[in-house]
């Protein structure tokens, strides 16, 4: 991580050249390195850098690395998925490209009116067809719920439409040819899509109407859940038991214990001037404030959440369209798609800034380490790795678990560990009353 505090112990020159030389900016390059000789005759390490930069048919809402593709929804481009493998490997002069085996054998893209978001069921590169009925006897685990053979694309004006994205996990490289399964808006419900999130089978929309609920349990056949009126709804994050949307009047809870059914809980509303996108980790959400910067709310608990900090770095950073936040090397960052501004690179915890960076939900100290220049604005950003994620928020598989006859647990087993025979969360209270209390033995 350039201008990280690792970097500053592990590679001291480096990270010096970084911060003095180039005021910690990225300059949106491939890295290497040659040595320069200076006056005195000292060879010095200095990073040589290789333009990487892809040019799309329109604006990219939303994009999402998944093994060696990207998958990008692109405006009036529609949705497209890039071969990205050799983007680190500086012998390809164009290391993304759109049909690495020419139209003839890859054609990997959907033409769509205008394609705003996409979302895949998971970024673990899945292949659903080796979860043959062999391998399920043999392994003793589930089979893989319809939804992960999918790619789910909103359009602004066509809807929903549904990809499948097997031939993209196949090993095969000749057969990679796209269609549509399904286009799918009954009576304009999804005009003005704008933003997709993912649990399971089930599918969180904002658009026009406000948030609108789609069970893909059956991709072929989505079926209409729930719609909650919202003004300007934005985008949604979810985590357990709740899930988070923004729109014109800021943040917004709605109580998802039933997916399918949202219950807005009002109380728990943060006002933001023009909230984007939500990143959620742990105990904090991370907000797309645009001209605010980054939102960082405290969300320990739900029904009472409050803003943490604003950060716009003196100025820096007023432009916010997308947030996503990952750990490395014990550290936590927030990487932001700032608008005009380009991308910037937050270290949110290190020994320095926070001594109990190893707590489970350490209070994020946010510093700006590392910034780029981009050609247009930065809109979106690809969420990392999903690292020993085992089960979605319905119950459905997406890895194979260490021993033979070990599986997550289904949807309603789930259930059982945090809601009561009548469907209700189990509750504690913080009070106690110690009045008449004996050991259980002697009752």
């Amino acid at each position: 991580m350039i201008g990280s505090y690792l970097q500053k112990y592990a590679y001291p020159d480096y990270w010096k050249l970084h911060v003095d030389q180039n005021k910690r900016e990225l300059r949106n390059w491939v890295r290497g390195k040659y040595f320069d000789k200076k006056a005195s005759g000292e060879t010095q390490a200095v990073e040589e850098f290789r333009n990487v930069v892809k040019g799309t048919a329109g604006r990219v809402g939303c994009l999402q690395l998944r093994g060696e593709y990207m998958y990008v929804a692109e405006g009036k481009g529609g949705f497209r998925v890039y071969d990205v493998a050799s983007i680190a490997n500086k012998g390809f002069s164009e290391p993304i490209v759109s049909g690495p085996f020419s139209k003839l054998g890859h054609d990997a893209g959907i033409r769509t009116k205008n394609a705003t978001c996409m979302a895949l069921a998971t970024n673990q590169p899945v292949n659903p067809l080796r979860n043959t009925p062999e391998l399920r006897r043999i392994n003793q685990e589930q089979a893989f719920l319809p939804i992960y053979s999918y790619a789910a694309v909103t359009d602004s004006v066509e809807g929903l439409i549904m990809v499948n994205i097997e031939t993209m996990a196949d090993g095969e490289f000749r057969n990679n040819f796209l269609k549509r399964a399904v286009t799918w808006n009954p009576d304009g419900v999804l005009n003005g899509a704008r933003h997709i999130q993912l649990a399971g089978q089930i599918a969180y929309i904002t658009a026009d109407v406000g948030l609108v609920v789609v069970d893909l349990s059956d991709p072929l056949h989505p079926r209409l859940a729930a719609v909650r009126p919202m003004k300007d709804a934005r985008a949604s994050a979810i985590q357990f038991r709740y899930l988070w949307v923004t729109d014109a009047e800021g943040l917004k809870l709605f109580d998802v214990t039933k997916l399918t059914d949202p219950v807005a809980v009002p109380s728990a509303t943060v006002p933001l001037a023009d909230a984007r996108r939500i990143y959620l980790a742990r105990t904090y959400a991370y907000v797309a404030a645009k001209s605010e910067g980054l939102a960082i709310v405290n969300i320990t608990n739900p029904l009472r959440p409050v803003v943490y900090a604003k950060e716009t770095f003196g100025g820096q950073m007023t432009d916010v369209e997308d947030v996503i936040v990952g750990t490395t090397n014990a550290s936590l960052f927030a990487y932001v798609a700032d608008g005009r501004n380009g991308l910037k690179v937050i270290q949110l915890t290190s020994p320095a800034s926070q001594p109990n960076f190893y707590g489970f939900s350490p209070a994020p100290k946010p510093e700006l380490i590392a910034w780029a220049r981009t050609p247009s604005p930065a809109l979106a950003l690809s969420k990392g790795l999903d690292r020993d994620r085992a089960v979605d928020e319905t119950g459905g598989q997406i890895a194979v678990f260490g021993r033979l006859g070990s599986r997550p647990f289904t949807r309603p087993e789930m259930e059982r560990l945090f809601l009561n025979s009548r469907g209700i969360p189990y509750k504690v209270s913080d009070e106690v009353d110690m009045k008449g209390w004996r050991p259980p033995l002697l009752r």
